[in-house]
């Protein structure tokens, strides 16, 4: 038995009952990274050492009766999330050598559960792309086809997780990063409601729009990995206190009653057309399960990505800020003056995306142009956010298509940064308005590629994204792993 092709709740069930145990899951695992990882390329740091301990000691506590909900249960984590005593680079040489002397809240709830952590992998560098492309430390591949996008930024956790590199994976969304590369790579990813799971030890790109989220095999695993890492947080003050139920108690596959809008502003030239076959293959789906599907309207969408890519910059500016060579991260050692080792270590330690949003952000912040860009920015967001709260007075949940497009060829927009920015044209309005978005498996095009279907849900309810998830991947049958070239 291939043990990393496990799903997390199949794993959980295996080691309850002794079929198996922890050491020989994460065996599995890191022998399934030693066989595919030339070619997947999703891991920057992997503990292997530190991964068998920890798998040793779930071992020894599920003897001794200590069972946490992830115990014993191989995962991986997008490289910016802070790890005790193992390197967070973002993605970037300005961290290259970075170790945080405290894990994220998210991590310190893994590792309570007793889930064992095999490292850290590929993003775009600081979040800040969508093909994963601009990493400093090697670039992800999509496990479907050589030479494709796993997509971003979150592109080594699908990467890893499509690949059986590892059981579930967590990310983070700021204008799709969850979403997206869950699509491209065929797997279930989701963006909780922002406030939803703490932020605390994520390492910022945009603080207004940033999420943790879990990229899982299926969507029972997406459930259980919610139940671990959501809850409030005291030590975010963006943490929202609000009840977390089991996630897994609404995983019944039934929708009948439950009314289904579909955006009209989603469904417009450009869209592959076998992207909108498979979607529209969902909604009938839904259709034919007893829900209700209902057209509706989001007026400001086509103003997405310009207030995005105004908000995003702007605050990514004022974080990256603190990246100066003073405190930690990389130091330029030739400067003669303190202004040149600024100059120098940025200079050399953001790569090229980076550079071009601080640019973009730090205009839109400055003296005479605040008022004109980033506050009509912030106000057209909180127009989009009341076209989604309209929405959601008629219907339940949105299904749309995730991406315009399925996987593209790795280097084809390399020289075309709006090209890649419009890629996320239909998941950064969820961001925007801070409510939770999802992507399921729904279909393949005819080179064999993923397509995913994308559900967006009113705020704090991804039990109705989970539920509608859940019966789309028991009707549409479109989740399985690849056969790795």
């Amino acid at each position: 038995m291939n043990l990393y092709a496990l799903t997390v709740a199949d794993a959980m069930e295996k080691l309850a009952t002794g079929d198996i145990c922890s050491e020989d899951l994460t065996r599995s695992c890191l022998e399934r990274i030693d066989q595919v990882e030339k070619n997947i390329k999703a891991f920057i740091t992997l503990d292997r050492d530190g991964a068998l301990e920890a798998a040793r000691e779930a071992d020894l506590a599920r003897k001794r009766g200590n069972v946490g909900l992830l115990c014993g249960i191989p995962l991986s984590l997008k490289d910016l999330l802070c790890t005790r005593g193992m390197k967070t680079t973002c993605g970037s040489n300005i961290l290259g050598n970075f170790i945080p002397p405290y894990d994220a809240t998210v991590v310190e709830k893994l590792k309570s559960q007793g889930a064992v952590i095999l490292g850290k992998v590929a993003m775009d560098e600081f979040a800040m792309g969508s093909t994963s492309e601009s990493c400093a430390f090697g670039v992800p591949q999509n496990p479907w086809k050589k030479g494709y996008v796993a997509g971003g930024s979150s592109g080594g956790s699908a990467a890893a997780v499509s690949a059986g590199e590892c059981l579930a994976s967590l990310g983070s969304d700021t204008g799709g990063s969850i979403r997206q590369p869950a699509s491209l790579c065929g797997i279930v990813g989701l963006k909780p409601t922002y406030g939803r799971v703490s932020r605390f030890g994520l390492v910022a790109f945009a603080s207004s729009l940033d999420q943790v989220g879990p990229l899982c095999r299926d969507v029972t695993d997406c459930a259980i990995m919610m139940n671990a890492i959501g809850g409030y947080d005291r030590r975010d003050s963006t943490s929202v206190r609000v009840e977390l139920p089991d996630f897994r108690s609404f995983l019944r596959g039934e929708v009948r009653g439950l009314r289904v809008g579909v955006p009209r502003e989603y469904f417009v030239a450009g869209l592959d057309p076998e992207v909108e076959r498979v979607v529209k293959e969902g909604i009938d789906f839904l259709q034919r399960a007893g829900a209700e599907v209902v057209e509706i309207s989001l007026p400001h969408t086509e103003y997405c990505v310009a207030v995005y890519y105004l908000i995003a910059p702007a605050e990514a500016s004022s974080n990256l800020a603190r990246y100066d060579g003073v405190n930690f991260g990389m130091r330029d050692m030739k400067a003669d003056t303190l202004m040149a080792m600024y100059k120098d270590t940025r200079s050399a330690g953001f790569g090229a995306e980076v550079k071009r949003r601080i640019l973009i952000g730090t205009y839109a912040l400055s003296s005479g142009y605040y008022d004109a860009y980033y506050k009509k920015a912030s106000q057209v967001r909180t127009m989009i956010l009341r076209d989604f709260q309209e929405a959601f007075k008629r219907c339940d949940v949105l299904v749309s298509p995730v991406t315009p497009t399925p996987a593209w060829k790795m280097g084809e927009n390399s020289d075309d940064p709006l090209a890649v920015y419009l890629s996320d044209i239909l998941t950064i309005s969820a961001n925007l308005a801070g409510i939770p978005g999802m992507s399921v498996p729904g279909g393949f095009s005819k080179e064999g590629l993923p397509i995913g279907i994308q559900l967006q849900g009113p705020h704090f309810r991804e039990d109705t994204l989970l539920k509608v998830a859940f019966a789309l991947e028991k009707g549409l049958e479109a989740t399985r792993l690849p056969v790795i070239e």
